[in-house]
């Protein structure tokens, strides 16, 4: 199987004879956790499900590939605009004129409503929601019971419901697993993706047209709208020029975000990939996985860390998804995510092992790189992760 192949969420790979992260350091004490994939969580690195796949639904074509110069994006982000013919240009009017939008509209939204809401999510995932406020924006986790992620839910309540994204084909499972936890609370979980859609603005205030607008916790700054998929079309119309995800990942990547399904893999603990205290509140109360990330966190050393990374300019590629990450012949890594940055160039973001060091030079697909550390080595009580 190509390392590039991608797998549908849930779908273990038992053919699959090269792992990039299957021999990476893994135990941190004398407690260690399975090697084998646990339910919902992809078999090896690779990105969320491709839509058709079996199990998946088709993600519907956005109506804005119909403006001028869209170039349609690839598996896992088909379904949007990948660029609208000068990705460097949307990057830069993003991120210094803090004009224009990007289409999300691929990836899945659900619904909780039902006053035990905020309490119910509170107890089930890493961050603490009890007390948020409406308009507030916030992202938490769901873990495994060994600590390893397998949602990532990017929310916001408005008073009534906490609305959240999620990874393109993935809303029915966020969706499903959810409301297996209801029991006898009061909270409705409601798949609505076929009903509403996300953009994403680089700017914070502004007229937002009457949508619902998640600010703060967002992983490139600005703020996300919830619009009804039929007034998509109209939103553009006065949102300003579009930009596409090749854009929107390029600044991701820049700001050390781990994307779900990208720098996670089955075996992923939010330690490693910098999600503590962004996405996980270490003094709340107890959640399914919280012994391990405790644990890890008392301790010091997660198993791997993220690395952004600055390559080598004068290739003219960028190593894939996936594509090993070697240290003196050795491999120690792979990659997560690369992009084409307008003012940092090649840019990527890998997982390494733990012990590999800060300072080394390293190669990505056989592309010289540099290290910017994201996760300390050493990371836990004791030691703050690096921004």
């Amino acid at each position: 199987m190509s390392r590039r192949n991608r797998l549908p969420v849930g779908t273990p790979d038992r053919s699959a004879k090269w792992h990039p992260g299957r021999n990476l350091e893994r135990v941190t004490s004398s407690s260690s956790t399975p090697d084998q994939p646990e339910a919902g969580q992809p078999a090896q690195p690779g990105q969320p499900a491709q839509p058709g796949q079996p199990g998946q639904p088709a993600q519907a074509q956005s109506p804005l590939l119909g403006l001028p110069g869209a170039v349609a994006g690839d598996p896992p982000d088909s379904g949007v605009a990948a660029h609208y013919g000068e990705p460097l240009i949307e990057q830069r009017r993003l991120e210094r004129d803090r004009a224009g939008f990007v289409d999300l509209s691929h990836r899945g939204v659900v619904r909780v409503g039902g006053p035990d809401r905020l309490g119910w999510l509170h107890s089930l995932s890493t961050q603490a929601l009890e007390r948020l406020g409406p308009g507030e924006g916030a992202t938490t986790l769901i873990l495994s019971p060994h600590g390893h992620v397998e949602h990532a839910l990017y929310g916001v309540d408005d008073g009534t419901a906490f609305w959240m994204h999620v990874e393109p084909g993935t809303a029915a499972a966020a969706a499903g697993f959810l409301d297996s936890m209801r029991f006898m609370l009061r909270v409705e979980v409601t798949d609505v993706t076929a009903d509403y859609a996300v953009v994403w603005e680089p700017r914070v205030d502004g007229d937002a047209g009457g949508h619902l607008v998640r600010r703060g916790g967002d992983p490139v700054g600005g703020r996300e709208l919830f619009v009804p998929r039929g007034e998509l079309a109209a939103y553009a119309e006065t949102a300003g020029p579009p930009a596409g995800l090749w854009a929107y990942e390029a600044l991701r990547i820049a700001a050390h975000q781990p994307r779900l399904g990208f720098e996670t893999d089955h075996r992923t603990i939010p330690n490693e990939v910098g999600w503590l205290g962004s996405a996980v509140h270490l003094n709340k109360g107890c959640y399914r996985g919280q012994e391990t990330v405790a644990r890890v966190h008392n301790l010091g050393r997660p198993p791997r860390r993220l690395v952004f990374l600055h390559l080598d300019g004068s290739v003219d590629r960028l190593p894939g998804h996936g594509a090993p990450v070697t240290l003196d012949d050795r491999e120690v890594g792979f990659v997560t995510s690369s992009a084409r940055h307008h003012d940092l160039g090649p840019v990527a973001l890998t997982l390494v092992r733990r012990n590999v060091p800060v300072e080394a030079g390293l190669l990505a697909d056989g592309v010289a790189a540099a290290q910017e550390v994201v996760v300390d080595p050493e990371a836990g009580l004791h030691v703050r992760a690096r921004r």
